[in-house]
């Protein structure tokens, strides 16, 4: 069975920095917020802080980067979740890194997970010198892929990721209600298996 993935926007208390959405992947809601702009992800990782605090000896992350398949130009976007809050991150068209991202990503006590992280890990520090301390890449786990990986590891049907999407043009300035799904569902996905493999529980 096919798990559909449908998004609606969300009220948005700042219109000129973020966009923000609600993200349903199998009857869970993931609030989801798409920005450019370096205060919105300062004010994202806040949320984190403050919402998660009882568990930041043993954070969860799910890590995804998405770049323009066609010509590499950098990394386009990058996308984290924790528990139902998700940040897709346009660095390619960002004001600014920052310094508040740099430090949730290298805190030793995180977790950061997902399939082929290296690769990812790697273009982050080469495009834009931000260093993840700790990443545990759930490929080495199981050998299939990352939404292989969540038909054995969470029991759930095949999600959507259709392959116009993943072949798009990823740094175009405005993503689309497609990108947005798919790069959710990817840090999402992410998020929750790599939650259960490494059993940890908040």
């Amino acid at each position: 069975m096919t798990i559909e993935v449908f998004i609606r926007d969300l009220p948005n208390h700042y219109p000129d920095t973020q966009d923000v959405y609600s993200i349903n992947v199998d009857n869970e809601h993931v609030y989801t917020v798409v920005t450019k702009n370096a205060s919105a992800v300062e004010h994202w990782i806040e949320r984190i802080y403050v919402d998660y605090n009882d568990f930041l000896h043993n954070l969860v992350v799910g890590l995804d980067v998405e770049w323009n398949p066609y010509y590499y130009s950098g990394v386009a976007t990058l996308q984290l979740c924790v528990g139902r809050r998700s940040l897709i991150f346009q660095m390619i068209h960002a004001d600014e890194i920052p310094e508040a991202l740099h430090g949730f990503l290298s805190n030793p006590k995180f977790k950061f997970v997902g399939v082929g992280i290296q690769s990812d890990v790697d273009k982050l520090r080469c495009d834009y010198n931000l260093g993840v301390m700790n990443a545990s890449d759930l490929g080495s786990l199981k050998n299939v892929g990352l939404m292989g990986l969540a038909r054995v590891v969470l029991g759930c049907g095949e999600i959507e990721k259709p392959i116009n999407v993943t072949l798009s043009n990823w740094d175009q300035y405005h993503l689309t209600s497609a990108h947005i799904k798919y790069a959710c569902v990817d840090a999402y996905v992410s998020f929750k298996i790599g939650k259960q493999l490494l059993q940890v529980c908040f």
